[in-house]
């Protein structure tokens, strides 16, 4: 028992403790614990109640404000007269950004405010949207009155957030024709602050805001957000509480919680506050009234005890913070020698490996620092001045065109597009058109290079010619399988290229009809194209184009990009890979 204290600092911490607190307090806190569980308990749900009428009251003001606000902005002129017009770009717009910008800045819980018009097929919003799942809340887009959404997802300027939107419609004041509606979304992280905080008497505890269906709009519990009440505490459906408002008590044993809800007039919203039952045991303050004596005698007691064995048990705790707070980050951290088989001496053996950690870390780092500069000066001196290469390409071009040497100038002016097209200018996408054509300029070179060596054959739909994707992905592949592919096949041989597009996105696919290799060389080829490009390749047949490749991929496109590669030996091999489908050139195509 004695070696099973020296071992454990918590266990030599919660002996003492004990030892110095359990006799002298035990019979005040059997008391003070049966007389105050009831009292305790009764004050936290009117406490409770309290604090959930304030945010009650909170909530309508803000609500009330925005519905002011939406018809304050249904009767603008600037608005009416934007929304009857077909311009997009009337005069107005400018001027209803500018207004409806004012008023999201003077009120925080605001997030945007957006002008759906019947008129035009794009709505107008006061910051940028990139996605909204508004139109999976909303039934019927021919509002005629208003309505309050449910909490849905939205991606603007500010990132990926849930809010929940009020809805109005916006009717001509000339002739109360429709003309469309005005949607006011509300900053669920800016209205959760009036939740953040719950009085609930005992200063903990959860408070939600339920919608109409029972989901979870509002709340200092971020990870609640959007679910329904009863997944979150089945058998407790929101639907069947059936007064205003009221208590009942909710689990059993460790999670048995009081429940608090109070619904909101009109808009049959539902405020829900949580109380754990253990914390009722925590609001004992008029029991120290009764017990201050012999409490204050009982501490008395229990602290000469305590500052006596804390401190024994601390003094290497402050050696160590000592040595923590005067550490010069330019001198290696320095060691602490101290031997101990508790918590103590693992936390100063871990502090020591974590200063060789730190040192080691150093070097690494001042290292890849050098390897960085020296790859940013290998990157200047490839792109210093490439249009003189460029002109020098095509004055090679013409002269072999005046000269009849048509094959020189075939291979020069492949080769001129070849380059300008791997530069492009610092741009890491094209489109697949472009890539194709990439892939052509590279075929006539080395057609004249190695000539009656290969055919090169194309089966492109024509749909996603114009669709973006990752630029030098296909010529990689092309140039693998004719140098390993037809080359050593000593024959003439046929490269296919294929793009199609599938249900899981874009599938690039380059057959060739060569050599093929057989399945121990396929197998070990597979796993070091996995590899990263900065380890050393388990063999060298050529990898390095296929990791580089499946690599890119990987990094901007994710696990599902991965390249596939089949071969039979004799018959030829087939690399392909899927990327996703991105219709705006805008969109950042990069994985998050």
């Amino acid at each position: 028992m004695r070696q099973y204290i020296r071992r454990s600092l918590q266990v030599k911490l919660t002996v003492m403790i004990l030892l110095s607190t359990t006799i002298p307090l035990f019979l005040l806190g059997a008391f003070s614990f049966f007389t105050s569980a009831r009292i305790s308990e009764e004050k936290t749900k009117q406490t409770g109640m309290d604090a959930l009428s304030r945010i009650q009251t909170n909530v309508r003001f803000i609500t009330q404000e925005v519905e002011d606000m939406s018809i304050f902005l249904t009767g603008d002129k600037d608005v009416q007269q934007y929304m009857s017009g077909f311009d997009y770009d009337s005069p107005e717009r400018e001027r209803i950004l500018t207004l409806t910008t004012n008023l999201i800045q003077s009120k925080a819980y605001i997030s945007n405010i957006s002008i759906y018009s019947i008129n035009k097929t794009i709505p107008l919003h006061t910051q940028n949207i990139y996605f909204s799942n508004l139109s999976k809340v909303i039934e019927d887009w021919n509002i005629s009155g208003k309505k309050w959404t449910t909490l849905y997802l939205a991606n603007s300027t500010n990132g990926p957030e849930y809010t929940f939107s009020f809805l109005r419609a916006v009717k001509s004041t000339n002739n109360f024709e429709p003309l469309g509606f005005i949607c006011i979304s509300i900053n669920v992280k800016e209205l959760s602050g009036y939740f953040d905080k719950p009085n609930f008497g005992v200063g903990e505890g959860d408070l939600l805001l339920l919608d109409t269906q029972g989901i979870v709009m509002s709340g200092n519990r971020k990870d609640w957000l959007s679910r329904h009440w009863e997944e979150l505490f089945p058998g407790s459906e929101p639907a069947a509480w059936e007064k205003i408002h009221g208590t009942f008590t909710y689990g059993r044993d460790d999670n048995k919680q009081t429940v608090l809800y109070q619904r909101i007039p009109d808009m049959n919203w539902t405020l829900v506050g949580l109380v754990p039952y253990e914390l009722y045991t925590e609001e004992y303050r008029y029991i120290w009234l009764l017990t201050g004596s012999a409490v204050s005698l009982a501490a008395v007691l229990t602290f000469g005890l305590n500052l006596f064995f804390i401190r024994h048990v601390t003094k290497p705790l402050k050696v160590l913070r000592r040595l923590l707070v005067r550490i010069d980050p330019n001198e290696p951290i320095p060691l602490y020698q101290f031997e101990s088989p508790d918590e103590v001496g693992q936390l100063v053996g871990s502090y020591n490996q974590l200063g060789e950690h730190i040192k080691r870390l150093k070097e690494r780092l001042v290292k890849m620092e050098s390897r960085k500069k020296e790859a940013d000066i290998r990157a200047l001196q490839a792109q210093i001045n490439p249009h003189f290469l460029y002109n020098t390409l095509s004055s090679v071009h013409w002269i072999a065109l005046i000269s009849n040497e048509h094959r020189i100038a075939e291979m020069v002016g492949a080769l001129s597009d070849f380059l300008r097209f791997s530069l492009n200018k610092g741009n890491d996408y094209c489109s697949v058109g472009q890539e194709i054509l990439h892939v052509k300029n590279y075929a006539v070179i080395q057609s004249i290079r190695f000539p009656n060596t290969f055919d090169l054959e194309f089966d492109i739909d024509h749909r996603i010619e114009d669709l973006p994707m990752l630029k030098l992905l296909l010529q990689p592949l092309v140039e693998n399988a004719m140098i390993h592919g037809m080359q050593k096949a000593k024959r003439r041989g046929t490269i296919y290229v294929s793009a199609v597009k599938e249900e899981r996105g874009i599938r690039f696919s380059v057959l060739d009809d060569g050599v093929g290799m057989p399945q121990s060389v396929l197998d070990k080829l597979i796993a070091d194209t996995q590899q990263s490009m900065d380890q050393q390749p388990s063999v060298p047949f050529g990898s390095y184009g296929l990791r580089n490749v499946n690599e890119r991929l990987l990094l901007h496109y994710g696990p599902s990009a991965e390249l596939a590669i089949e071969s039979q030996e004799d018959l030829g091999t087939r690399v392909s890979f899927i990327i996703p489908v991105k219709e705006n050139r805008h969109e950042n195509y990069d994985r998050r």
